[in-house]
């Protein structure tokens, strides 16, 4: 089943955040991942989260999101991210509607 990655990303350091940016796609893509949302204007509809920046990315299911978080190569540029924005990040299993 279908896995998301959801993150609200608020951008501290633009410099150090561009690096992890320039490398995060290859690795995300050879754990079967992609971009849903990257940035982009949002719109509050209700209650008062105020989101920075959504990122949603798309895995075929958990295992795929859970061996893209834990892989060594996401492991070499997590710091980036970690060091240049506050960030909360969640996993979710998709919903597939009984037939």
């Amino acid at each position: 089943m279908t896995a998301y990655l959801i993150a609200d990303v608020e951008i501290r350091d633009a410099e150090t955040f561009g690096k992890y940016q320039q490398a995060v796609g290859e690795v995300i893509a050879s754990h079967g991942g992609r971009y849903l949302v990257r940035g982009g204007e949002s719109q509050v509809l209700e209650g008062d989260w105020r989101p920075a920046r959504l990122v949603v990315l798309e895995f075929p299911d958990l295992e795929h999101a859970n061996a893209f978080w834990q892989s060594e190569d996401y492991a070499k540029i997590i710091d980036w991210r970690r060091d240049a924005t506050v960030s909360k990040v969640v996993l979710v299993e998709g919903f597939t509607p009984p037939s």
